[in-house]
């Protein structure tokens, strides 16, 4: 059974709302004004909130401002009910994050119908989108049945990089978002000696180059493709309808974006504190981790001593030196420039 949450400071009105939405099989919990409707949302985390805009202590205006800066509650579908229909009223609204308006007095069969729908298309977005071409097509169907959203463009572009080629310069400013489609990518910044350093590995699935974007700002590394690669492009009009037209969209989309964020946290830490024999112990651990298909098979990946040298943060003597340690210890095995991992788990007690 689903829960509303119906915020209503003229009793009348609220109890013959709530009436309705029990009779119609939804668990009603109200509240008589903005604050107590705010406390029973952290509270219960309603499937949806009904809330009246002119209400005593706090208005819903007020409401919808303070739900969306919590992130428990920034989700929940929220519809205005107001005696009030102007054309600023319903900008307001709008650009705070409401997802409909019902205007008094209203029907029972209006009032069932805007929930209905604002349940359905939120439980829409919940479903899991695969990270390709395919899952971020059926996303966008999804979503332009939103009416912020209807006009969300069909003309996403594929790229093709061959290894080696640079996908974007640092300095230079993002033209949309990039969705990893197939293949490998690693983003790098070049210091004032011309030395390269990883700051980041992306596969398939991972979106690139976001946070420029969100910023408006120069991309602050370069982007290579680290084998034959394919990327999506979202326009970058359509990636700021997705971040900002809609709430319950937003969330979703941000979600789907940022879920290697604290990833990159640890490897930071990593970098900063451990010594060069386990930072080269667990860059070949990440690769693994990051780029293997089978759980359990040995791992071969074809890698140069440069390109780990600049992941791990040293040079490519110390590289070297340390991957005919591992091999002389039976963790790894080499063949040029391909590093086929033989025992994990004796890489992942390396402590120093």
């Amino acid at each position: 059974m689903k829960t509303i949450l119906l915020i209503e400071d003229n009793p009348d009105m609220r109890e013959n709302t709530a009436e309705i939405l029990e009779l119609a099989d939804y668990r009603v919990i109200t509240a008589e004004n903005g604050k107590q409707g705010v406390a029973l949302a952290k509270k219960e985390h309603p499937d949806l909130i009904i809330c009246d805009i002119m209400m005593p202590e706090l208005d819903g205006f007020g409401v919808l401002r303070m739900l969306g800066k919590n992130s428990d509650t920034a989700a929940i579908p929220f519809i205005f009910l107001t005696a009030k229909a102007e054309t600023a009223d319903f900008r307001k609204g709008m650009n705070l994050g409401a997802d409909d308006y019902i205007t008094k007095p209203f029907d029972d069969v209006e009032l069932l119908d805007a929930i209905e729908m604002r349940l359905r298309k939120h439980e829409a977005l919940q479903q899991d989108f695969t990270r390709d071409a395919d899952g971020l097509s059926g996303f966008i169907r999804e979503v332009r049945g939103f009416e912020a959203l209807k006009d969300l463009s069909d003309q996403r572009q594929t790229r093709i990089y061959k290894a080696k080629e640079v996908i974007f310069h640092e300095g230079s400013y993002p033209y949309g978002l990039l969705l990893l489609n197939y293949g490998r990518i690693r983003t790098y910044k070049t210091n004032k000696d011309a030395k390269e350093y990883v700051t980041g590995l992306y596969k398939t699935g991972d979106f690139v180059g976001y946070l420029p974007l969100l910023r408006d700002t120069p991309y602050a590394e370069s982007a290579m493709a680290m084998e034959d690669t394919e990327v999506l492009v979202i326009p970058k009009e359509d990636f700021f309808s997705l971040v900002y037209n809609n709430r319950d969209v937003s969330n979703r989309f941000i979600q789907m974006l940022s879920d290697n964020l604290s990833e990159k946290e640890d490897e930071l830490l990593h970098l900063a504190y451990d010594s060069v024999r386990k930072r080269v112990a667990d860059a070949l651990l990440h690769l693994r981790e990051k780029f293997t298909e089978e759980k359990g098979e040995p791992f071969s990946m074809v890698v140069t001593r440069d390109h780990l040298a600049s992941l791990v943060g040293t040079s490519k003597e110390c590289v070297i030196r340390v991957l005919s340690d591992f091999k002389d210890e039976g963790f790894v095995e080499t063949k040029m420039s391909e590093i086929t991992i033989v025992n994990p788990e004796g890489l992942s007690r390396i402590r120093y």
